[in-house]
């Protein structure tokens, strides 16, 4: 069986050793280095260290070593009800639409059975408050009971609203107050409810620069390619705050790829794969962080041309494949393989990646990867094939579960590049314009591109091969405002920008992919044309 090391060992070859390693290895001796804060409470001050560890592991969405520091705080004080609060908040991701109700419920419980109890255990009314909030959340209250999980987390946010109005200036409140609003807006997110967010937040991150919860609640609110650039700071400063906690380490790059730092993007998730593989030894099961991480790893190795490590990632996530690889590592390795795919526009990338007979792969991104290869290659009759294939859903992290309505658009883009291939351009170009139309209406998701072929980059292509490369130029600058440093997009708007005379363009799309290829794999096939149209000047 492939064992987990050996990702650990490619990535850690990536970067310096000591660099790394040495910072987990010192972490085993010495407290973990999860940032500061302050969170008044009526513990025990011998359960207080535990406590705040606890707090500073939540902040940062590390949810089981921040139970096992509540469950420790409470084991010192029994009486501890924020201790209780806190190992049943462990059990609610906001940000990751999931949610435990009994286990959540059953912590909370320990503190007493009734909610006449647990306020009789609760010291202050302020703490009372966290604690109904819980007890919200979690369906527990007369108002919560039998509600949907967004009903719930409708109310939870309300219910902090009231916390933070009560109790102005409060840090914590603040802080847990924004993640809550984040919660509520993440199912559809739209920019207003973000920014109001960021307001909330962003009191807590001036007043103390080495708060986790404030870092990392401001990236959420940030991470747009709109809005980024003001999360830049909080990046950078998380990276120190928490260099013990995994998700901070990848967390900052939701701001890296918003803004095209490629660079940062591939150091980000280093880190973030290295602190998480040091938790445990169990080497035969990659976590869901792991995955999720390898997945950002790998498009932003792309980006840079470093098409080996790309291949190297790829290769170590396929030989899992036939040793009982989970449905959601299957997922995730079909959307490698597409990404990989359509970035390198290797339409005969299948003959090497194909998993094997008999392994399923549960995303839409495989089939329809294989779809478009098929047009590309003549072969109608398997693009059909893998056409019908397409539907929605899919096991995974969110990034990768496909919506009916992006299946829809898939579709259109394929129906387009049919007609494309065979002769019908009109019907191409209304068909792609309608793919466009249709992705430009859906709310922004972050990270990289929802689709592995941005529909906005594959307008501009077949506009390219139409002929109308001036309108090919605006599609790619539009992809470009979403998917900014896109190597692709700024690729087609190169070679758009020449052929309709606007060389200035042209000239700036091949500096900024000199830029990201600074160090680009020498036998990548896109390097001469960039490297020469730079030297032409």
């Amino acid at each position: 069986m492939i064992k987990r090391t050996l990702f650990v060992s490619v990535f850690v070859s990536m970067l310096s050793v000591a660099h790394i390693l040495l910072p987990i290895a010192q972490a085993q001796a010495e407290p973990a280095r999860l940032g500061k804060l302050e969170f008044i409470n009526s513990g025990a001050a011998k359960a207080q260290a535990d406590f705040i560890d606890g707090v500073l592991y939540l902040h940062s969405f590390e949810y089981a070593p921040a139970r096992a520091a509540f469950q420790r705080a409470q084991q010192i004080d029994p009486s501890f009800a924020m201790a209780y609060w806190g190992e049943a908040m462990t059990y609610h991701h906001a940000l990751w639409a999931r949610q435990w109700p009994e286990e959540g419920q059953a912590a909370l419980m320990k503190l007493g059975a009734t909610q006449e109890a647990r306020e009789d255990n609760t010291p202050t009314k302020r703490e009372q408050g966290f604690i109904r909030a819980a007890e919200i959340v979690f369906g527990m209250t007369e108002a919560s009971k039998g509600r949907s999980k967004l009903e719930r987390d409708v109310l939870y946010r309300d219910q902090m609203r009231q916390l933070y109005e009560n109790y102005p200036g409060d840090p914590e409140i603040a802080a847990f107050y924004g993640l809550s609003i984040l919660g509520v807006g993440s199912a559809n997110r739209d920019y207003a409810t973000y920014i109001r967010a960021a307001a909330v937040v962003m009191p807590v991150w001036d007043a103390n620069r080495s708060h986790p919860g404030a870092a990392h609640y401001l990236i959420h609110s940030l991470d747009d390619p709109v809005h980024a650039i003001l999360g830049l700071p909080m990046a950078n400063a998380y990276i120190k705050i928490a260099p013990d906690a995994a998700h901070a380490q990848h967390m900052t790059s939701h701001i890296y790829t918003a803004l095209g730092l490629w660079d940062d993007v591939v150091a980000a998730n280093l880190r973030g794969f290295a602190v998480e593989s040091a938790k445990t030894t169990d080497t035969e099961v990659m976590s869901k962080e792991e995955r999720h991480y390898t997945y950002w790893l790998h498009y932003a190795r792309l980006q840079q041309g470093h098409l080996a490590d790309a291949e190297i990632l790829l290769g170590k996530v396929r030989d899992r494949l036939d040793d009982g690889a989970t449905g959601p590592e299957r997922a995730y390795y079909g959307a490698m393989v597409a990404r990989y795919m359509f970035d390198t526009e290797d339409w005969n990338a299948f003959d090497t990646w194909l998993a094997s007979e008999g392994v399923d792969i549960p995303t839409v991104h495989y089939n329809f990867a294989r779809a478009f290869a098929a047009i590309k290659r003549g072969d109608f009759k398997a693009a059909k094939q893998f056409y019908k294939n397409l539907h929605p859903g899919g096991e995974g992290n969110p990034e990768i579960f496909i919506r009916q309505e992006e299946v829809d658009i898939l579709h259109l883009e394929l129906d387009a590049m049919l007609a494309l291939a065979k002769g019908k351009n009109k019907s191409a170009e209304a068909l792609m314009r309608k793919a466009h139309a249709s992705a430009q209406a859906m709310p922004f998701k972050y990270g990289p591109p929802r689709l592995a072929k941005p529909t906005g980059e594959l307008l501009g292509d077949v506009l390219l091969e139409l002929g109308k490369t001036e309108m090919a130029a605006q599609a790619y600058k539009g992809e470009l405002a979403n998917s900014q440093r896109r190597t692709n997009s700024l690729l087609g708007l190169a070679r758009a920008a020449a052929m309709h005379g606007d060389q200035q363009t042209s000239q700036e799309a091949y500096d900024a992919l000199g830029d990201i290829w600074h160090d680009a794999d020498p036998s990548m096939p896109l390097l001469d044309e960039v490297r020469g149209a730079i030297g032409a000047r």
